[in-house]
C-alpha cells in the first residue's frame, strides 16, 4: 500500500510539473521565433537597401541619351545666330537694333534683306554727295563774302566769282555782296538740310532692322482675295412671317 501511494503521490508530481512546463517552453519557443523573423527582416531590409543604391543603376535624365537628343532638338528650333542655318533662323530685334546702330546696313544684313542695301547705300551715297557738294560752295561764296566785306584790297577771292566779262574795278560791289551773302546763305541751307536727311535715313535704317525682326515670321503671302456670290436675306419674325430678299454677297479673304 505504501508503494502505491508512493508511485501515485509522484504520478501527480510529474504531471503537475509537466503542465507547468509546458506553457513556459511555449513562450520561449514563440519569443525565439519572433525575435528570428525580426532579425531576419531587418537583415533583408538592410541587404535590399545595399542592392538599391549600390547595385542598381538607374540612368538618370541628364545621363539619357534619347532625353538629350529630345533636348537639344527644342532647344534648337529657333536661333538669333549671325550664321545659324536659314530653317532655324529667327532674328533678335534687340541684336538688329545693335548691330544697325554700330553700322548702317549692318542690321538689314543681320536680318538676311540684303535686297535692302542697293537702296540704303545709295540714299547715303546720295546725301553724302550732296552735303560736300553744297559745302564746297558754301565754303566758297563764304570766302569771296568775307573777303568783300572787310574793306582789305588784299583780298580779293570775290573777283573768282564775278559774272563773266565784269571788271572787278567797275562791278557794283554792293549788288554783289548782297549776291554771295543770298547763295551763300543758300548752299548753307541745303547742306544742313543734306546732313540731317543723312541722320534720318540712319535713323531709318535703325528702325528698319527693327520691325524686319519683329516680323521677320509674320505671314506675308498673297492671299488677298474677293468673292462674289448670291445671297437670301430673310428676315427674322414670328410665326415665320418675316419677308425675304435676295442681294449678293461680297466676301474678302486677307
Amino acid at each position: 500500500m505504501k508503494i502505491t501511494g508512493i508511485l501515485v503521490w509522484m504520478f501527480f508530481v510529474c504531471c503537475a510539473t509537466g503542465i507547468w512546463a509546458r506553457p513556459l517552453s511555449t513562450y520561449q519557443l514563440e519569443d525565439s521565433v519572433i525575435s528570428i523573423e525580426n532579425d531576419s527582416l531587418k537583415s533583408i531590409a538592410k541587404d535590399s537597401s545595399i542592392i538599391s543604391s549600390d547595385s542598381i543603376d538607374v540612368p538618370s535624365v541628364q545621363g539619357d541619351p534619347m532625353r538629350r537628343k529630345v533636348d537639344s532638338v527644342i532647344t534648337a528650333t529657333s536661333s538669333d545666330a549671325l550664321f545659324a542655318p536659314a530653317y532655324l533662323f529667327k532674328p533678335s530685334p534687340r541684336k538688329a537694333v545693335i548691330y544697325s546702330a554700330i553700322f548702317p546696313g549692318l542690321g538689314q544684313i543681320y536680318n538676311r534683306k540684303y535686297w535692302k542695301l542697293p537702296i540704303l547705300y545709295g540714299g547715303f551715297v546720295g546725301f553724302t554727295y550732296a552735303i560736300s557738294w553744297n559745302n564746297g560752295y558754301y565754303r566758297d561764296y563764304l570766302g569771296a563774302y568775307q573777303d568783300i566785306m572787310d574793306d582789305d584790297p588784299g583780298t580779293n577771292r570775290w573777283h573768282n566769282l564775278l559774272p563773266y566779262g565784269q571788271d572787278p574795278a567797275t562791278a557794283d560791289t554792293k549788288w554783289f555782296t548782297d549776291v554771295l551773302q543770298q547763295r551763300k546763305d543758300y548752299y548753307r541751307y541745303y547742306r544742313d538740310l543734306s546732313i540731317i536727311g543723312t541722320v534720318a535715313l540712319y535713323l531709318v535704317a535703325i528702325v528698319d532692322a527693327y520691325v524686319d525682326a519683329q516680323l521677320f515670321d509674320f505671314d506675308i503671302s498673297p492671299d488677298l482675295s474677293m468673292r462674289v456670290a448670291p445671297a437670301l436675306l430673310k428676315e427674322e419674325r414670328p410665326m415665320n412671317k418675316g419677308n425675304s430678299a435676295y442681294g449678293v454677297q461680297w466676301s474678302f479673304s486677307f
